[in-house]
């Protein structure tokens, strides 16, 4: 699509989109403050089209999450915001029966979604629950990690089977707050799963469940996925067969998308969310290597080679990933100019 497909010259990312779906730490906000162009183009898109914002994030309810939206300045109401909970319940009505006893491992973003749905909240293994729902929130500990353990081997011991389903929102391994990066609703699931010996169904990012319920949500046949990771967002789009576009204002860079597996390939490179807008320039074969824009590289046996830098900007990494990408060879055996990630 967006690096290796055929677009009419002058067509911008946008084109032929009926939906945006959105990250929001790194896209949208960092920390407590909005990263620029972000507010205004996120409004402009909403104007013309749907805008979701798709989230792994458990702690918070989709209205928790919309009114921080709103304070950022962007026109959001909760309906637009779609929550890993949320794709968890999906999940878990093919599981249990409607106005079953779930055992909840974290807080109100998984609360509120059960009880919408008529399904009973339980903290306690005791309470004999149908199954078990686990997502992140700051308050969880050992005890609450004990009670799904409880619950899940109530049938049986580790590893058997007969258990009851047990649902993660997402297997985020990290999370980035205030004062550095700390473990994530991954690293406590691996907890449990070390306690009860199988895994859960997993309902986030990059599973397909929580992009599915977005598909429904906005009826989008063509959305395009925006995000800033990899591993989780372009990775997840790519599993749900929608287009994807990765913008550089958050966790991965240029030396990470030079890195990158066929599966964790975006369609588009975007510096900031200005470019959702703007035209997207062609890639193309040129004399043995790609050209973007005026920007042309090849690949030389084992070296990358900058045959012309362009204006030294996001074409020569959108064409340096192109030619890295289509040669085949593993990036750790190829030599990159520092200036091409750096």
């Amino acid at each position: 699509m967006g690096l290796f497909g055929t677009r009419r010259s002058g067509a911008t990312p946008l084109d032929g989109v009926d939906a945006v779906l959105a990250d929001l730490d790194g896209v949208v906000y960092q920390g407590p403050h909005a990263i620029p162009y972000a507010v205004e183009n996120l409004n402009r898109a909403k104007a013309q089209g749907a805008v979701g914002y798709i989230t792994n994030n458990a702690s918070r309810s989709d209205a928790s999450v919309a009114a921080h939206l709103a304070e950022l300045g962007l026109d959001v109401v909760p309906a637009d915001v779609v929550t890993s909970p949320q794709a968890a319940m999906a999940l878990l009505a093919g599981e249990v029966a409607d106005g079953a006893l779930v055992l909840v491992v974290g807080g109100e973003g998984i609360t509120t979604e059960l009880e919408r749905r008529g399904y009973r909240v339980t903290r306690s293994a005791d309470d004999h629950p149908d199954a078990v729902v686990q997502g992140f929130a700051p308050e969880v500990g050992w005890r609450q990690l004990a009670e799904a353990s409880f619950a899940l081997n109530a049938h049986g011991g580790p590893g058997e089977p007969g258990g009851i389903p047990w649902i993660a929102t997402n297997m985020d391994w990290t999370i980035p707050v205030e004062r550095g990066i700390a473990p994530g609703n991954g690293t406590l699931v691996s907890a449990v799963h070390t306690a009860v010996g199988r895994f859960p169904l997993v309902a986030g990012k990059p599973e397909t469940p929580i992009f599915e319920e977005a598909r429904r949500r906005f009826a989008a046949e063509r959305p395009l996925v925006v995000g800033d990771r990899l591993d989780t967002d372009i990775l997840g789009a790519n599993r749900a067969g929608m287009a994807s576009a990765i913008v550089l204002t958050g966790v991965d860079r240029a030396k990470q998308l030079l890195a990158a597996n066929a599966d964790s390939r975006p369609d588009f490179i975007l510096g900031d969310l200005r470019g959702l807008y703007a035209p997207y320039p062609p890639t193309e074969s040129v004399r043995g290597s790609v050209r973007v824009g005026s920007a042309r590289v090849r690949i030389d046996g084992r070296h990358v080679v900058v045959v012309d830098e362009g204006d030294g900007g996001l074409d020569l990494l959108r064409a340096a990933c192109a030619a890295v990408w289509n040669s085949g060879v593993a990036i750790h055996a190829l030599e990159v100019p520092a200036r091409l990630y750096s």
